[in-house]
């Protein structure tokens, strides 16, 4: 049996449900502040071969039920200063999966869906190192696409003052578990 490398693969090969998809939101801080908004200001990726929208913020993470979901920021401009200083800083404050009129959906859609990650002694007590949020899709979801909206706290020049922005337009593509099964009996 020969097995060839990932990147060998093709895009429809399928993923096992265990296999973590990482969501990632790059922002630019300073220019969000300066313009007081997320227009142009932010793109998501994330690790899933299957997904489509990749760098902006509509991106459709295709993903299977049960899998587990890591959804992380990272800000354009994180190196400490010359001046000693920290840069100001994004945190994701809360992921509310949305109906197409921008509702909340009350149905589960992750389970275990929550915050992880420590103080960052360095930078702040207040401030966690490896930010984070995790869960996984619950295993009961019918397939479908289930758009999201992310919650962003910003750091202002005020460290006792935070802005709020809402980023819409990213969703999880969920497509059903069997879908490994059918896939591996083809290869």
């Amino acid at each position: 049996m020969i097995i060839s490398p990932a990147s060998q693969r093709p895009p429809s090969s399928p993923s096992l449900a265990s296999t973590q998809l990482n969501i990632v939101t790059l922002i630019d801080v300073a220019g969000t502040l300066r313009t007081g908004g997320l227009s142009g200001k932010t793109g998501l990726m994330d690790n899933g071969g299957e997904s489509t929208g990749k760098g902006t913020n509509s991106l459709r993470t295709v993903c299977r039920q049960g899998q587990a979901l890591n959804w992380l920021v990272y800000c354009t401009d994180m190196e400490k200063r010359p001046d000693g200083s920290w840069p100001l800083f994004a945190r994701i404050v809360n992921i509310v999966f949305v109906l197409p009129d921008g509702t909340p959906q009350l149905s589960k859609i992750c389970a275990d869906l929550k915050i992880y990650g420590g103080p960052d002694r360095i930078r702040s007590p207040w401030t966690p190192s490896y930010y984070y949020w995790a869960g996984s899709v619950d295993l009961e979801i019918e397939p479908g696409l289930y758009p999201y909206r992310l919650v962003l706290e910003v750091d202002t020049v005020d460290r006792n003052r935070k802005s709020y922005f809402n980023l819409d337009g990213p969703a999880l593509q969920v497509i059903p578990l069997s879908a490994i099964h059918a896939g591996s009996q083809h290869g």
